[in-house]
């Protein structure tokens, strides 16, 4: 198959799962769901969730059925903008998840939360029989990832992780032709999280606003009072909540370069960072620098650098938000979602190029209807561990020290405060479970 031919192939496949819908929901072994429609519900609504309702919107059978987010503030905007402007039908709205998953007429969530609610809003929709798209990082630490895996495994549901780059042709061909030698033995690969983040100043805790269910935002979360500077975006960091901008953009290409790369987890981390730039209320470093060892990948092993930087600075090859990877013939450059460029020898001289985009929600869409959990573009199982990476980097920046890890065991090597990091201690009832 031609390399437009294939790439049409994916294109359409994707865009056109959804558009053969009475076909598909007339077959007693595919999709049967009420009325031939995909029923979702979108769980927050600000930030990603309004992109998750631009994107399912554009999908004939697919229908919104629920908002659910604990600022009830957001309900009329998003409704007069995604819904009311395009004459479609009005969804209900919920300020607690845990009705949304009682609703036996869901079949998929879509889940938007801050990072510290991803995993275990994940676990009690797959327990509740969903489907479940999940935002980046879809962990907030190391233990819940894996939990939620394992729940994964366990309900047979689709589940699918926010990398929506793994969804672009483009990038998947740029990952086939590393694995096929375009730059020959590919052995380093440098993650670029260089994003224009300002000064967000400092605020006083303040009473919580009129039509916010602060408790249930908080959520797994220590209780604290309310601060506008800990609350909508503004919550990626700090760490009760988020996981700074390298768990938040860089998560993305974090993925990218393990997916390059061909590892999962690392043995060796190692981690500088802290606020350089600032004296507002961040908590995660705002300047981080990390390394990981891979000591069994490849001939003679691999490594990952990733660099956050959030001010004034140079790009690289065009990429300031990208990967780069290197290998013993040339480099290989990611300067966006969708665009690559491989330049080869001494001299950088011009190999293959490309730049098309995907659907990443059609592909979830596409993976429910098919019952298929298996063709999804960005399974669960990748998302833990690229997040698991970021887990790692800020663990170690955080201690200040290099870390040893055992990649079996998924943990610290003789290193019990790092180990003490990995899982936090949940707020009750909002526990992710030891057994899912």
């Amino acid at each position: 198959m031609s390399e437009q031919t294939r790439r049409d192939f994916v294109r359409n496949t994707a865009m056109g799962a959804v558009a053969g819908v009475v076909m598909v929901g007339t077959s007693k072994t595919s999709w049967a769901g009420a009325n031939d429609k995909v029923r979702v519900a979108q769980i927050g609504i600000n930030g990603r969730g309004k992109d998750h309702l631009g994107g399912l919107l554009r999908h004939e059978g697919v229908e919104v059925a629920t908002l659910c987010d604990v600022d009830e503030n957001l309900f009329a905007p998003r409704i007069k903008t995604f819904f009311e402007s395009r004459n479609l039908k009005r969804p209900s709205t919920e300020v607690d998840m845990r009705k949304v998953f009682e609703n036996k007429d869901i079949d998929a969530v879509m889940i938007a939360t801050p990072n510290h609610w991803h995993s275990l809003a994940a676990i009690w929709a797959l327990q509740a029989g969903k489907n479940v798209y999940v935002e980046k990082p879809c962990s907030h630490n190391l233990f819940e990832g894996n939990q939620l895996v394992a729940a994964a495994k366990k309900y047979g549901k689709v589940v699918q992780h926010g990398s929506q780059i793994r969804s672009n042709p483009s990038i998947q061909k740029a990952i086939r032709e590393l694995n096929e030698g375009v730059i020959g033995e590919v052995y380093m690969a440098r993650g670029l999280c260089y994003r224009w983040r300002d000064d967000i100043g400092v605020k006083q805790d303040c009473p919580v606003p009129e039509g916010v269910h602060y408790d249930t935002w908080l959520g797994p979360a220590p209780e604290r009072p309310f601060n506008p500077n800990r609350f909508h975006y503004n919550w990626h960091y700090v760490w009760d909540y988020g996981n700074g901008d390298i768990g938040n953009q860089g998560v993305h290409q974090m993925d990218v370069a393990r997916w390059g790369l061909g590892v999962d987890y690392p043995s060796k981390v190692t981690s500088m960072g802290r606020m350089y730039i600032f004296n507002d209320q961040k908590e995660v470093p705002n300047v981080i620098t990390t390394a990981f060892d891979f000591p069994n990948a490849g001939k003679k092993g691999k490594m990952l650098v990733f660099d956050v930087r959030p001010w004034c600075t140079n790009d690289e090859k065009g990429a300031k938000v990208g990967v780069i990877f290197y290998g013993s013939k040339g480099y290989l450059v990611i300067d966006s979602y969708s665009h690559y460029k491989v330049y080869l020898g001494e001299k950088g001289t011009d190999g293959p190029e490309g730049d098309d985009e995907g659907d990443h929600y059609g592909n979830f869409i596409e993976a429910i209807r098919t019952n298929n959990p298996g063709l999804v573009n960005a399974p669960i199982e990748e998302g833990a561990k690229s997040s698991a990476l970021c887990h790692l980097g800020l663990i170690s920046a955080k201690l200040d020290r290099s870390l040893s890890f055992d990649p079996a065991k998924c943990d610290f090597v003789g290193d019990a405060e790092a180990s003490a990091l990995l899982k936090p201690a949940y707020r009750a009832p909002f526990v992710v479970p030891e057994n899912v």
